[in-house]
């Protein structure tokens, strides 16, 4: 899983509430278990029409938000299913950070385990980020995750709470896999003295 350090880009404004997972992701693309590849079906039935034209108007056909790398969201995002097909499509698409003023359990903690910084603030807050996001590709926020902040295009920065587990894990790139991989060591230790101590088993 790639380092999450800090993050400076475009912000995808997005004042949509209770987005829910088929929504990231429908479901007749739920097949694949690899998460790479769904990024051009995230958010398909709002991006794309029956005949699989771009809807100009959805905010990440819009020129200025195609490079978009942070999703500002409305309240209760990742609603619905548990599908981690959702982070996977929005990993891949390019966002590596959403931010809302809540978001569904699973989603939340899905988005850790795939790399993407969930950062709750407040309603207030979430609608200056909001506001600035809509200025377009020239306005770019940035994010530090050391520091648990997030700034403006304007300077202006709000600090938000995460996990201290969640922090480091993202910190060192460090998925479920990578967290047991850190015990290897400590593994082959015990199953070594375990093959001395019970040869026969």
């Amino acid at each position: 899983m790639d380092k999450f350090e800090t993050l400076t880009g475009i912000a995808a404004p997005m004042p949509l509430v209770n987005i829910d997972t088929d929504m990231i992701i429908p479901k007749q693309f739920l097949k694949t278990i690899k998460r790479s590849g769904l990024g051009v079906n995230l958010f398909d039935e709002m991006r794309f029409d029956r005949q699989g034209n771009e809807i100009a108007d959805f905010v990440l056909n819009k020129p200025q938000y195609r490079e978009a790398e942070i999703l500002i969201a409305g309240d209760n995002f990742g609603c619905g299913s548990s599908r981690e097909h959702a982070p996977w499509a929005i990993k891949d698409f390019g966002i590596r950070c959403v931010v809302a003023p809540s978001y569904a359990d699973i989603f939340y903690n899905n988005c850790f385990k795939n790399g993407i910084l969930p950062i709750v603030l407040p309603q207030e807050q979430v609608d200056v980020l909001m506001k600035d996001a809509e200025k377009g590709s020239n306005a770019r926020m940035s994010v530090d995750l050391e520091a648990q902040t997030i700034t403006t295009s304007d300077g202006e920065t709000f600090s938000f709470e995460v996990d201290s587990f969640k922090k480091h894990c993202l910190m060192n790139g460090l998925d479920d896999i990578g967290l047991t991989m850190e015990k290897v060591d400590s593994v082959k230790a015990f199953e070594a003295k375990a093959s001395a101590e019970r040869p026969w088993v």
